[in-house]
């Protein structure tokens, strides 16, 4: 059964897009342990398609993804306008974490994302990061310049504050905004995240939320303790994920899937399934690189939360008490960020 995928306006005046869509970070690189073979790359992606999560999150940081994308099209160029595509700049290509947010590099950097993705357009081009010192209305003439020459569609920012946001939307419409966003990662609604979730209904841009199961803290095969793939980056970089926070983690998310069986689900479903109710103007992203994680995840869809159960989460989400940060320490500084006024540079 094909789960029923609402569509929601990107933003204000935006187009209807697919409120669930799927992230493709972990097809291609190996946070989340060893990637698949190209074969069952392109399967995953003709199983996203299938289930009608067709609003597809990439990057140019994400190692061969792009490349990825480009085949997939090439196989299936009759499917490009039913797809939603997203991709992101700011990165320097094999320079991570080196930071480029000037216009002239987004220019150079949707050039080149369009080669591999092998299509004419992106339908929404995102600053993945910006450099603080670069003013973001730099960055932003360069993606205006870039929607008006009909290489892109929508502009979309990265890991930014409200007050980047703020002045970003002088130069030109930003449509959506992405961060992290899950029952356990609220930063957003309140002062410690700039307040970004009400900055964003203000300036009538859309919210994207990735990282919605926690980096996999909310789901059943964390709650089973299962033992990780040897290559999964998590233990190394995020303290969630380390000895002594991991094992405390694990007895919270038992907790999670206990509140999900009782809501009839599983512990991911509830997850997007709160996230999507919190708003029209909420996305969510998952990602996965297995088709049953997938289908899963797209199942989210059907789940029904009464008020009071949304009630029942947020009072889980709000007094559950996670150990340990769920960025590495150096990055924690990331999400949020400011750049240099323009007449300071």
């Amino acid at each position: 059964m094909t789960p029923s995928i609402p569509f929601r306006k990107l933003g204000a005046n935006g187009p209807d897009v697919p409120a669930l869509g799927y992230g493709m970070m972990g097809l291609s690189q190996p946070v989340y342990g060893s990637v698949s073979s190209e074969e069952d790359k392109l399967a995953m992606l003709d199983r996203a398609y299938e289930l009608g999560a067709r609003h597809w999150d990439s990057s140019d940081l994400y190692s061969d993804n792009e490349e990825t994308l480009g085949k997939w099209f090439t196989l299936n160029p009759h499917l490009r306008s039913s797809i939603f595509l997203a991709t992101k700049f700011g990165f320097v290509k094999n320079k991570f974490p080196t930071l480029n947010s000037t216009s002239s590099y987004c220019i150079s950097a949707c050039e080149e994302s369009l080669r591999l993705l092998n299509i004419p357009y992106i339908d929404l081009y995102y600053l993945h990061h910006p450099n603080p010192q670069t003013p973001i209305e730099d960055t932003m003439r360069g993606m205006k310049s870039l929607k008006e020459a009909g290489k892109i569609k929508y502009i979309g920012l990265s890991s930014v504050s409200s007050a980047t946001l703020r002045r970003a939307v002088k130069v030109v419409k930003v449509d959506a905004v992405q961060v992290g966003y899950s029952p356990f990662e609220l930063d957003i609604e309140g002062d410690k995240g700039t307040n970004l979730l009400n900055t964003c209904r203000e300036l009538g841009a859309a919210l994207v939320a990735a990282m919605p199961l926690g980096r996999g803290i909310l789901t059943s095969t964390f709650a089973d303790n299962t033992p990780l793939d040897p290559k999964d980056m998590r233990p190394t970089f995020m303290p969630r994920f380390q000895d002594g926070n991991r094992e405390k983690n694990v007895e919270v998310s038992k907790q999670w899937r206990m509140l999900a069986g009782e809501k009839g689900c599983t512990s991911a479903q509830l997850a997007i399934a709160w996230l999507l109710a919190q708003g029209e103007d909420i996305f969510v992203i998952p990602g996965t690189k297995r088709i049953k994680y997938l289908e899963e995840n797209c199942g989210a869809a059907d789940v029904k939360l009464s008020r009071k159960d949304l009630e029942e989460v947020r009072r889980f989400a709000e007094t559950c008490e996670i150990a340990g940060g769920c960025l590495p320490p150096n990055f924690e500084s990331f999400t949020f960020s400011d750049t240099v006024e323009e007449e300071e540079v």
